[in-house]
């Protein structure tokens, strides 16, 4: 039993922490290279690391999606899509997706002549499943290393968690002082009605030992 109710919640953590991972924003330092426009197939269940279209009568399974293609200062290859989010989730509200597809095109550079840009993303970059992150915003800078610190994933995990931890020690003092109370009565109860049952028994024992006897 304690093997199942700890695999769940590890289950439950890992998900959570799966979903925190998707959502929140990142950076990335990239040189962009180009960009391009393709047509997409949105027609199975794939379609969730997708925008939500803002007409939902239009099940959007088939629609032109922007890319841009970039390289990390290691020399990977990521390659991002251009969507607006509109007012749906995550809520980063983007409505500007051909503004910033004109400035990867403005920020398109070569390898003997780098131009170093910070990508605010969301998302996963995934070959197997054919996933993108999400482009946000593109920031120029003046090199490689200049990565910014990532302040809102920071004060957002810290109050996260000890929203966690104030809940978890509001949980344990009602436990303490609500719930453990009535279970100690009702394991008491059980233990009087065994201490019940077993004089009984003895009583019919010695009853059945009586008239043998």
């Amino acid at each position: 039993m304690a093997y199942i109710k700890w695999g769940f919640l590890v289950t439950v953590w890992s998900a959570f922490a799966a979903f925190l991972h998707y959502t929140l924003p990142q950076y990335d330092v990239v040189r962009i290279v180009s960009t391009y426009e393709e047509r997409q197939e949105l027609d199975n269940w794939k379609r969730i690391f997708w925008s939500t279209p803002d007409n939902p009568s239009q099940a959007a399974i088939t629609r032109d999606v922007q890319f841009i293609q970039s390289f990390r200062p290691n020399g990977d290859a990521i390659v991002y899509r251009n969507e607006d989010t509109g007012w749906h989730w995550p809520p980063y509200f983007k409505f500007d997706t051909a503004n910033l597809y004109t400035e990867a095109n403005d920020a398109i550079s070569t390898k003997d002549d780098p131009e170093w840009v910070v990508v605010l993303h969301y998302g996963w970059r995934s070959v197997f499943l054919s996933t993108f992150p999400n482009a946000i915003s593109i920031t120029p800078v003046s090199g490689p290393d200049d990565k910014p610190v990532n302040w809102f994933n920071i004060i957002f995990l810290t109050v996260l968690a000890a929203l966690f931890w104030a809940i978890y020690v509001r949980w344990r003092r009602f436990r303490r002082d609500r719930i453990d109370p009535v279970l100690e009565d009702v394991e008491d109860g059980f233990y009087a009605a065994g201490d019940a049952i077993s004089e009984r028994r003895g009583r019919l024992r010695r009853w059945f030992s009586n008239l043998k006897g």
